[in-house]
């Protein structure tokens, strides 16, 4: 049976390193409350000329060296982001230029959060399919572009950063075994940027009144997500008739460190088994799990046959999940 495989990871995150110490000067905050609530000790920040394209570019250069597949070998470049270098064209057509396949199809998703986890889902049919054979996918993500840094409870959250994951066909008993996508329009309003688009396009007035910004309802997005989470995990596991105890590595969206931790606690599943890094990078959007994923595997957290987990929570809303044996 055709699967698709991960045939190398790869990631990238700009130098410039915002600390909490940082944001103590910038709004009424300190490293403590911040540490407490969110897990976050620091996050990375893009230069001024860099874009979403420009680090998902590093990303996949990073992909590359772990890999005998070639630039030129890619047929299907698939960026997940919020923060596009701009509205139109995609993000991946930038991309597919710096990496000079004129050849390959190129588009973006958006599904926040979870658009890495969805992104893996549309690669996983083509590749069933036959279509393609190769697909390089990005999470990249800028959400410092889009940070109201003057709101203590959401400029405290987010950071830069892409990663990347090539995939391939194969006939081996491993890669992708199953995808679960899942949404809810209703709840949209607990996380959204409203200017921009066609329903408020920009104008002195969304500038002035921050719609550019990230806007979000922290407490009620954190009791959803909780909840969610740990019924999409075994969900996912019933249907792939999988215990917990099976899961060699649970890779979440690091959005928030109680979060995380609440789900590991509901599933009964060893915090050591779960992979966090949201200390060092904060929230990044799309390019969260893929970043995980990649240290995860050059840490040597993921091996040949691991069963391996990743989900995700995201505006929309949004959440995913994708079960792979390594």
């Amino acid at each position: 049976m055709l699967r698709a495989r991960i045939a190398a990871t790869g990631s990238y995150v700009p130098e410039r390193v915002l600390t909490n110490f940082d944001l103590e000067k910038m709004v009424d905050t300190t490293d403590e409350w911040i540490r407490e609530r969110t897990g976050i000790r620091e996050r990375r920040i893009a230069a001024e000329k860099e874009a979403a394209s420009d680090l998902a570019y590093e990303a996949a250069k990073a992909a590359f060296k772990k890999t005998d597949i070639k630039p030129k070998d890619i047929e299907l470049i698939i960026v997940a982001t919020v923060t596009g270098d701009m509205p139109f064209p995609a993000t991946a057509c930038h991309l597919q230029q710096k990496l000079g396949l004129k050849k390959a199809a190129a588009f973006d998703i958006n599904a926040a959060c979870s658009g890495f986890l969805y992104g893996l889902s549309i690669a996983n049919g083509f590749i069933k399919s036959g279509t393609y054979k190769r697909i390089l996918l990005i999470g990249s993500e800028l959400l410092s572009r889009i940070t109201d840094w003057e709101d203590r409870s959401t400029c405290v959250l987010f950071g830069d950063g892409a990663g990347a994951a090539i995939l391939e066909a194969t006939n081996e008993d491993r890669g992708i075994i199953s995808t679960h996508l899942r949404s809810d329009g209703s709840m949209w309003e607990l996380l959204h940027m409203p200017g921009g688009g066609s329903r408020n396009p920009a104008s002195k007035d969304t500038v002035k009144k921050k719609m550019h910004c990230i806007k979000m309802k922290g407490n009620e997005t954190f009791k959803i997500a909780v909840r969610t989470l740990e019924g999409l995990v075994r969900e996912t596991l019933a249907e792939n008739k999988l215990k917990i105890s099976q899961l060699s590595m649970l890779i979440p969206h690091q959005a928030n460190l109680r979060i995380i931790q609440a789900t590991a606690e509901r599933l009964d599943m060893p915090i050591e088994k779960v992979m966090v890094n949201i200390d060092k990078y904060g929230n990044t959007s799309a390019a969260s799990i893929p970043i995980a994923l990649d240290e995860a595997v050059r840490q040597g957290r993921v091996r040949d046959g691991d069963y391996v987990l990743l989900e995700a929570f995201g505006g929309g809303l949004t959440w995913a999940s994708v079960l792979i044996k390594w």
